[in-house]
């Protein structure tokens, strides 16, 4: 009797139990079945982000400076990589790691769902973590910037950072435009992580827009190897050149040194990065004279045949020597930009006093941005007139004692170029004619022309920026380098800006060489051949009309040279 009780008990009890197990497999799969689809799905269904491709960067006849292509990133939830401990050290051979490292970085991470192992790899990498299918360690589709121009447009585009956003340059000023908008969808995934089916659309990707910028990628290559050229030659430790079509105020080239490769930014020194062109400020040196002569014809006390005493070939002031490399004696307004007189710049200024000189300045937007846009740009200095010495007046005349630079250089010579007319410059291609502000007469323009011609011509010091078949005008620049506040007689700035072809401008040109030491260093040795060269490729890459053809075709231009001085001589 004991033991058949035992026996009813066990029995009851297992029957108990059975009923109560059926029970719950009726209440969880068939009355209550939502919080198991609920788990079901945490474990099957992501939310996940559909990169959106950055915008192109394309030059203005639409050949490619940026573009993005896809590659993969490697990504793992580290507590199930850790649980494969078999395949960590095929995992670490794969990703270039070693197996103690990558387990350590695993277990630092195992409270995370999410953790990038390696970024941006190549196809042939991603093929065999593919391949290997270890537990844990998943795929992501990413977008990688590639530059096909290389350092030769890197100082203006730029680059992105490994999320693909501007961090430099036209990248970083434009990032808005480019980037786009990231979608997201529902998917539902295998137990190895592999997308098996697109549940719904959360937000659908917008793509960033193309950027088409100003620059001729042509004309860029060209200004690019010219400028590695003389910096190479001249032992220079550093330039920058810039051209500006001056009937637009568009950026057609933009180019510094030394440069840098965007596509390989490994153990590279952040000082490349900066584009020296609207960075770095300098003194324009004799580059400045045109502006000054235009300035006293202005004041009404010169004409182009007021005559200017500057010999014995220096004078003082206040102690302070202004001289001239040669005593040059008697000079008219022509030949003081034409033998570069510090002396007969100084002496127009004194003449005329410092208002009028300080208006010329800021009126051509020196002190200030050029409201390019373009991201770390220096405003450049100069001092308000009010506060200028005796001394300021006169070396500011001749490019000493204000800081520019090579873009608000450039700009100005492109207001020469436009008659006058500053226009606003620009980075982005433009459509249709381009409005500016008046802020020299075009008939004094017109003057200086004609001298700004006769330094490219025999006599002149910037001789060798001459373009055979062109007029061209311009100007040669030597300026001491300031250092620790003296003037260093060994080390200079060598410049050259001009204008071409001058019977109907279109093009304006600023080079400079930072600290030749190749034993030449004028501006008129240094920068005019690089200006030569460039202004010439590009006057044929834009089929531009020569104006300056042998035989009667010259003889014509002379005689309208000849006709834009008779108004002031009169």
């Amino acid at each position: 009797m004991h033991k058949q009780g035992r026996r009813r008990f066990l029995t009851a009890c297992f029957s108990i139990v059975t009923i109560l197990l059926l029970w719950r497999v009726i209440d969880l799969q068939v009355l209550n079945n939502e919080t198991l689809k609920l788990h079901g799905e945490e474990r099957s269904v992501r939310v996940v982000t559909i990169p959106a491709h950055r915008g192109a960067i394309v030059d203005r006849n639409h050949e490619p400076l940026a573009i993005s292509t896809p590659v993969a990133s490697v990504w793992a939830v580290p507590r199930e990589a850790l649980a494969a401990e078999a395949h960590l050290p095929k995992l670490a051979a794969m990703l270039g790691q070693e197996t103690p490292a990558l387990r350590q970085l695993l277990k630092e991470r195992t409270s995370r769902d999410f953790m990038y192992l390696k970024r941006q790899i190549s196809p042939q990498e991603a093929e065999k973590i593919r391949s290997a299918g270890v537990p844990g360690v998943y795929l992501q589709q990413e977008y990688k910037r590639y530059y096909p121009a290389a350092d030769v447009t890197a100082h203006i585009i730029g680059f992105t950072t490994v999320d693909d956003t501007g961090q430099e340059g036209l990248e970083l000023a434009y990032d808005d435009w480019l980037s786009g908008t990231p979608g997201q969808k529902r998917v539902l995934q295998d137990a190895r992580g592999r997308v098996v089916a697109d549940i719904e659309s959360i937000q659908t990707v917008q793509s960033g827009k193309e950027l088409v910028l100003s620059i001729d990628q042509r004309i860029q290559y060209l200004a690019h190897r010219e400028l590695k050229r003389a910096i190479s030659e001249h032992q220079a430790s550093s330039g920058s050149l810039v051209m500006l079509d001056s009937t637009t105020g568009e950026v057609l080239a933009m180019v510094g040194q030394p440069a840098y490769n965007p596509n390989d930014r490994n153990d590279l020194k952040s000082e490349y990065y900066r584009n020296r062109a609207v960075t770095d400020v300098f003194e324009p040196g004799s580059t400045m004279k045109p502006f000054t002569v235009a300035a006293a014809l202005m004041s009404g006390v010169f004409t182009t045949e007021s005559i200017v005493e500057t010999g014995p070939g220096y004078f003082y002031i206040n102690g302070h020597k202004i001289e001239d490399i040669h005593n040059y004696g008697r000079l008219d307004l022509l030949n003081i930009i034409r033998k570069s007189s510090n002396v007969g710049a100084s002496k127009l200024a004194l003449a005329m006093g410092p208002e009028l000189l300080w208006n010329m300045c800021t009126s051509l937007g020196f002190g200030q941005n050029t409201m390019s846009g373009f991201p770390g740009e220096s405003p450049g200095l100069i001092n308000n007139y009010r506060n200028w010495s005796e001394l300021e007046l006169a070396t500011v005349a001749f490019g000493h004692g204000l800081a520019v630079t090579n873009l608000q250089l450039a700009q100005a010579y492109a207001t020469l170029a436009a008659d006058g007319l500053l226009r606003p410059i620009s980075f982005v291609k433009v459509e249709g004619p381009v409005d500016g502000q008046q802020v020299i007469p075009a008939d004094v323009v017109g003057l200086v022309k004609v001298m700004l011609e006769s330094v490219t011509n025999d006599g002149g010091t910037g001789q060798l920026a001459a373009v055979k078949g062109y007029r061209v005008g311009g100007k040669t620049g030597t300026a001491r380098k300031l250092i620790a506040g003296d003037y260093v007689r060994n080390r200079h700035v060598s410049l050259f800006a001009g204008i071409a072809p001058l019977s109907n401008p279109r093009l304006a040109m600023v080079v400079t060489i930072d600290d030749p030491r190749g034993g030449a260093y004028y501006g008129g040795e240094v920068a005019a051949p690089v200006f030569a060269n460039v202004m010439k490729g590009a006057l044929r890459i834009l089929d531009i009309m020569p104006d300056n053809l042998p035989g009667e075709d010259s003889a014509a231009i002379m005689a309208q040279s000849a006709a834009a001085m008779e108004p002031a001589a009169q």
